[in-house]
């Protein structure tokens, strides 16, 4: 099914090669470029790389330095050789973020001619769903199929669902029985309804449609659960989530639309509905609405929406069912402790995992870095993990490289968009001034209030198209300053000046990013290896649209 990926060997050296190549340049991974002006990060640069970089000009920019593809490089100048060395030792480190069957595009193929529509998802996956969103539930929901054909397992756990899109592809669309667990009760609500909306969808598609050429068929609905899966407690203990903590789901649609009543637990005993691909297994892209309509059938579908620890199943563990673990876009820790969870637990067959937010992964350096969600009960005594075992890192070989701290703000850069940037150089957009704006708005902030340093001041709309002045009113007011401060107009010009060393630097600055989301990913398969368990990782999205694109698959030895 997957290709082979590194071997053992090779997995361990390349992590050692990262964590050297890091280590040299951690100056720049750890920097913040609003601190441009009050730091003077850009003579931290060696001097040599200050000269030839100076004058560069934005499509320069990406082509020079940020641009992974090969091809011609005419440099305006000679490049020192240590600059030479650290463009290409950051690139060919890193993971290839391509996706081979976008060819590259700026866009999916699907959106080509709808750009908010994919042509390749049924129109009732794709209400409520953003264009980004659509094309990542296709794809994953196709991986989790191909893995739960490969084990034999029809059982899905979705951790950190959301509003239930990749839940209700899963579901209705791929035919398997889905268990979503979701922390936050208003999204497990959203995703309830919007299950109720598609259930009634299908029956007035249904009345349309000659019934007769229907093909009865059994499918449950998905079950949601609302609870926060602790980093800190045992595989049991979210075994026991999963059996014990109360769902939502909609009542039985009626003809003007889903029930609002909320049910709990295996109460909810509504209609059940299947939509199957076509038969081009590959796109999912034409469906058919399938339903059961005997009594028979109705039966079958009142049993199978109960909770799935409450029956039988030949191929399961005792007292629960095997099932296969994905988390799309699961946040900081909770990629780490899904990844725990599938090598000790023996009811999880098989996992996919999307991670996310690296910058609130906890490390040993950063124990409860910003963001970072607080348990709101403490862990079952004697369930706890072992303290030891933080986001970063999970393998005892990355832990016991020299240099293999990650700062906050190395893994924060990580969640960096590289593409969108590049798209920006080479475009000449407008935006990029706002990197400028916010180091400038820093020195005069600092000037005022030399405590106040990295002042959360959140995205300031359009700022691009502001004059600094402006801007600068809009930010003082955020941080509790007098909006109208003083600004020396000379001492702005001379910094507006500066806003190609800037961008520059920021690419330099993110010329790492995929070299530290690289070592993080990579500390993940070595952690697994080192259990047992082969992976592999796939870049599944396109990048462009998608830029937390990898996926790591892995399955159990045996399956």
């Amino acid at each position: 099914m997957f290709t082979s990926g590194l071997s053992a060997e090779q997995q361990r050296e390349l992590a050692k090669r990262l964590t050297a190549f890091l280590s040299q340049y951690g100056r720049l991974s750890d920097s913040y470029i609003i601190e441009f002006f009050t730091e003077d990060l850009w003579h931290t640069l060696p001097t040599s790389w200050q000269s030839v970089l100076q004058d560069l000009s934005y499509p320069q920019t990406a082509h020079l330095l940020l641009d992974v593809t090969p091809g011609d490089r005419r440099y305006p100048s000679v490049w020192p050789l240590s600059l030479l060395a650290f463009r290409a030792s950051a690139h060919a480190l890193a993971f290839p973020r391509e996706c081979r069957q976008d060819g590259g595009s700026a866009k999916p193929e699907e959106f080509l001619e709808n750009q908010s529509q994919s042509s390749l998802l049924g129109h009732i996956f794709r209400k409520h769903v953003k264009p980004k969103k659509q094309h990542e539930i296709r794809k994953l929901g196709k991986l989790v199929k191909q893995l739960c054909d490969q084990t034999g397992c029809s059982r899905v756990v979705d951790v950190g669902s959301g509003q239930g899109h990749l839940t209700r592809f899963l579901s209705f669309g791929l035919g398997l029985t889905v268990t979503a667990v979701e922390a936050d009760h208003t999204l497990v609500a959203m995703a309830s309804r919007f299950d109720g909306q598609l259930v009634c969808t299908l029956e007035k598609e249904k009345q349309k449609k000659n019934c007769s050429s229907l093909v009865p068929v059994s499918q449950s609905s998905p079950r949601h659960v609302a609870g926060w899966v602790n980093p800190k407690a045992s595989w049991e203990a979210f075994i026991k989530q999963l059996k014990t903590s109360h769902c939502v789901s909609e009542g039985p649609p009626t003809p003007s639309g889903p029930s609002k009543k909320r049910l709990r637990g295996s109460e909810h005993r509504g209609r059940s509905h299947a939509v199957h691909p076509s038969t081009d297994s590959q796109d999912f892209g034409s469906i058919s609405q399938q339903q059961s309509n005997t009594d028979e059938s109705l039966e079958e579908s009142s049993a199978e929406n109960s909770c799935p620890c409450d029956r039988p199943d030949d191929n399961s563990q005792p007292g629960y069912p095997d099932f296969v673990l994905t988390g799309l876009h699961a946040c900081g820790d909770l990629s780490a402790t899904l990844l725990r969870h599938f090598v000790h637990c023996p009811h999880v067959r098989g996992i996919t995992s999307v991670a996310c937010c690296y910058m609130k992964i906890t490390t040993k350096e950063n124990p409860t870095p910003p963001g970072l969600v607080v348990c709101p009960t403490p862990a079952t005594p004697g369930q706890e993990s072992p303290p030891s075992e933080f986001g970063y890192p999970m393998s005892s070989w990355v832990q016991g490289l020299p240099g293999h701290q990650l700062s906050y703000k190395a893994r924060e850069g990580a969640c960096h968009a590289v593409e969108d940037y590049v798209r920006r150089l080479r475009e000449e957009s407008e935006l990029l001034k706002t990197h400028c704006y916010r180091a400038m708005l820093e020195t005069f902030i600092r000037d005022t209030r030399p405590d106040l340093r990295r002042a959360g001041i959140q995205t300031i709309k359009k700022a691009h198209l502001l004059p600094f002045t402006e801007y600068a009113r809009l930010g003082l007011a955020r941080v509790g300053l007098p909006p109208e401060l003083p600004l020396d107009p000379q001492r702005v010009e001379a910094m507006l000046k500066q806003q190609g060393r800037v961008v520059v630097y920021f690419s330099l600055t993110l010329l790492l990013a995929p070299v530290v989301e690289t070592l993080v990913l990579l500390d993940r398969m070595i952690y697994l290896q080192e259990n047992g368990v082969d992976s592999q990782l796939v870049p599944l999205f396109n990048p462009n649209f998608s830029p937390r694109n990898f996926v790591l698959v892995a399955l159990k030895p045996g399956q």
